[in-house]
């Protein structure tokens, strides 16, 4: 299961995130710095709308979702890099995730120790960036010394990566992290480049924590404009907006006090199905239905994969075995209110293994082992 790892500045409302995300407990949420020590770990349910209404097509009640895992992980500060605030042992931590949650303070309260004196959220992004682009730099220099022997005397890998690592570090020096570099790679390329393990190579979803009276007029809120803006311009990225304490009061309520308490704020829908999609895209994920008698489940795959490869997901006699997969859109199946008024109007497909997958394909696989 992939993981996503929640980061920020001590005090920024990472752990009250990570369990109103994971609908928990596990991560203590004081008002104090590094607080968080171990990492927390909680798998999280995929919001997926598009269940139900292929279960009334099905006519079964039972839906699965698909899941991803969150990782609480404690507080950089400035000096990570170098072992302040035990950062060596919380980017460690980072480096062992698929990507990263950037939680950005956008609230000012009085009552909630601020680690760099007040309220500035690009300063803030600036020092967590600066210190993953200081630990990446140090990888890139010692895995050029590992290499240097074996470049000297001509061997191709490692004047691959001796000339990979030169540009990466380059573009580093610049204070930019690894991910907006755009170099256009060949496939040989960007596994070398995944094998250095770079902290800032990693894609990134900011999130912007607003102050629970603030969330219904979060676009009009200065410090979300500034953080959406920065990172637009600067990272090639985008903001979501949660208010951490709104969402981790939601959960003790039921679905109708919730909701009747979002209205009551004025806010049309929670922000955590937001973060938790966005999540799932930018670590590349798609999803794929499969329904029978029983259930109707939804699958993760990567974008790219192939019909095969999705099969494999279920159980890998689906792949080994694979003959061909019947396939259709979940809209098209909706629209047409049946799997037999599909298939007579032609909506159903017959692909082979080398089809590559698309969100929101509902599949029946026919394999043979």
């Amino acid at each position: 299961m992939l993981k996503a790892g929640i980061v920020g500045l001590p005090n920024v409302g990472k752990s009250t995130l990570f369990n109103a995300v994971t609908h928990s407990r596990k991560a203590p949420a004081e008002n104090y710095p590094f607080c968080t020590i171990e990492p927390n770990l909680g798998v999280v349910t995929v919001p997926e709308p598009r269940l139900a209404p292929l279960a009334r097509i099905a006519r079964v009640n039972t839906l699965i979702p698909t899941t991803i895992e969150f990782v609480d992980i404690a507080g950089l500060v400035k000096g990570s890099a170098h072992g302040e605030g035990l950062g060596n042992k919380f980017l460690s931590h980072i480096r062992e995730v698929d990507a990263i949650v950037h939680v950005v303070r956008c609230f000012e309260d009085p009552d909630i120790v601020h680690v760099t004196g007040g309220l500035d959220p690009v300063r803030d992004i600036e020092i967590i960036n600066t210190e993953l682009v200081l630990a990446d730099m140090e990888t890139v220099k010692k895995r050029r010394e590992k290499i240097a022997k074996d470049v000297k005397r001509g061997d191709k890998h490692a004047l691959l990566e001796e000339r990979l690592l030169e540009q990466i570090g380059a573009h580093l020096n610049t204070g930019k992290p690894a991910n907006t570099l755009g170099l256009p790679l060949a496939p040989d390329e960007k596994s070398v480049v995944r094998s250095f393990f770079l902290l800032t190579d990693k894609p990134v979803i900011f999130t912007c924590n607003v102050k629970e009276s603030d969330l219904a007029t979060a676009d009009q809120n200065l410090s979300v404009q500034k953080v959406r803006d920065y990172v637009k311009t600067h990272l090639a990225c985008e903001a979501v907006v949660v208010s951490a304490q709104i969402e981790s009061d939601l959960v003790d309520l039921s679905s109708e006090e919730a909701t009747a308490y979002l209205k009551e704020l004025g806010v049309p829908e929670s922000g955590l199905g937001q973060l938790i999609q966005a999540t799932y895209h930018v670590l590349g994920l798609r999803t794929f239905f499969t329904f029978n008698e029983k259930e109707v489940r939804a699958w993760t795959i990567h974008a790219g994969d192939t019909a095969a490869k999705a099969a494999g997901t279920i159980h890998t006699d689906f792949e080994r075995g694979f003959i061909k997969a019947e396939t259709v859109n979940w809209e098209d199946l909706v629209k047409c209110g049946s799997v037999g008024h599909a298939r007579e109007t032609g909506h159903y497909r017959i692909e082979g293994r080398d089809y590559v997958v698309k969100d929101g394909d509902v599949m029946l696989f026919k394999f043979n082992v």
